[in-house]
């Protein structure tokens, strides 16, 4: 699948979701329409090969586990956006440099390589008597305690597989 194969019509749909979507959130997506609608038609083509809206800005593996950190928006686009007023790919900016009043700059790549990816550990649950589990979302940290995740993270939109169980 290559990028010019994606409609135009399916871009402009995609776009339009993704920008009602960041507006409701709070978030905003890169002024710069041409830049902006080339990530939206890379992340349409990760969802078409992989099943899932990896970054189009970093190399996605294909197996979704292990990619889950950087399906958009990732895990890393809040620090980024707080750090440095963009997310990595500049899909997400800030209002600072939605108003023209920051100049967009590239950043540093947060995601750690792979080697210390693998052998990242996440701290053990504190240990509370609560009846039901406290889940948190990995990428903008909302947290609820349910037995299971929404299906839609109501704060970034993250899908269920971006939960994690936080409190027991």
């Amino acid at each position: 699948m290559k990028p010019e194969d994606i409609p135009d019509e399916e871009v402009d749909r995609r776009y339009r979701q993704l920008d009602e979507e960041a507006e409701t959130g709070g978030y905003h997506l890169n002024p710069d329409t041409a830049f902006t609608r080339s990530l939206v038609r890379g992340l349409i083509v990760n969802e078409r090969r992989y099943g899932y809206m990896g970054c189009p800005c970093r190399l996605n593996t294909g197996n979704k586990e292990k990619d889950l950190d950087i399906i958009c928006p990732c895990d890393y686009r809040d620090p980024d956006l707080a750090d440095f007023d963009a997310c990595y790919c500049a899909l997400y900016v800030t209002e600072p440099i939605l108003t023209g009043q920051k100049e967009l700059r590239p950043l540093p790549e947060r995601r750690p390589p792979p080697e210390e990816r693998a052998h990242l550990q996440r701290p053990a649950p504190a240990r509370l008597s609560l009846p039901l589990p406290v889940l948190r979302c990995r990428v903008c940290g909302y947290l609820c305690a349910r037995t299971e995740p929404p299906e839609i993270c109501p704060i970034c939109r993250a899908t269920k597989e971006r939960f994690e169980r936080f409190i027991e």
